[in-house]
């Protein structure tokens, strides 16, 4: 049989996309279950770390619209929280909770802060609401070149950020409401730490997997992660099918009707 140049374009497209796809089962299939006479593999990764890596590959929009359907409510931060450079992350949250004292000289008013910091191991998200701190800076280079030295995945700050030359000079991720040269020193109190809390109107809890990139920020329930990812991974495979079918086809309607995603 012969095909049109366009037929022929859209088999080799769906050809690849179905190779992708076995790759991507292959990837995330646990594979059979060992006997009990079975010794099991040795292997230096967790479920927890395939989680995460799994979270780092799908795009944050198709973590949103995995979260909003299984969850009923949006899980995504807004448009004011904006990133310091283009970047992509992923980790466990780290809540941090800053209140005002205006004109506090304790010297201990942010120490809970600091040792939260300190404490924070590798893949961790830094998670900060200022209180009404739009124009304050919740952090800024020594707490960004910590983190970074501490393999902190990224920080979300509802809040200020300062020093933004050192964070783009050790290449730190940070999304924020904004650069401001003020400080928080003398203007706000510590106020808990890894405690649930609101994040830019986002309920955060301590270890909730954060994910970030170009398109923004969502909070994914630590409970529901493995749920979440496996929709957003398959969200994310359909749209990616549909690019190469709009492109030869030209149509969006029809691709809706095939692939069954907008």
């Amino acid at each position: 049989m012969n095909y049109t140049p366009r037929a022929k374009k859209y088999f080799l497209a769906a050809a690849l996309m179905s190779i992708v796809a076995t790759a991507v089962a292959a990837l995330f299939w646990p594979g059979p279950k060992a006997s009990a006479q079975e010794a099991p593999a040795t292997s230096t990764a967790t479920n927890a770390d395939v989680l995460l890596e799994g979270f780092r590959h799908v795009e944050v929009a198709s973590v949103s619209d995995a979260a909003e359907q299984i969850l009923g409510r949006k899980m995504y931060m807004s448009h004011r929280m904006q990133a310091i450079f283009p970047t992509k992350f992923a980790g466990y949250a780290i809540t941090v909770l800053l209140k005002k004292d205006e004109g506090n000289k304790g010297p201990d008013a942010l120490a809970g802060m600091i040792a939260a910091i300190d404490a924070g191991a590798k893949d961790s998200v830094y998670v900060m609401t200022v209180e009404d701190g739009a124009d304050i800076a919740g952090m800024g280079g020594l707490m960004g070149t910590t983190m970074y030295s501490r393999g902190f995945a990224g920080a979300i700050v509802d809040g200020g950020v300062r020093d933004i030359a050192q964070l783009h000079r050790i290449g730190f991720p940070v999304y924020a409401l904004g650069p401001v040269p003020s400080t928080s020193v003398g203007h706000y109190k510590f106020a808990g730490s890894n405690i649930p809390m609101q994040c830019d109107g986002v309920q955060v809890q301590p270890g909730d997997i954060v994910t970030a990139d170009a398109d923004g920020v969502v909070v994914v329930p630590r409970a529901k992660a493995a749920e979440i990812l496996a929709l957003a991974q398959q969200l994310d495979f359909k749209e990616h099918s549909m690019y190469p079918f709009i492109e030869i086809f030209h149509s969006l309607q029809e691709a809706v009707r095939k692939f069954g995603r907008i």
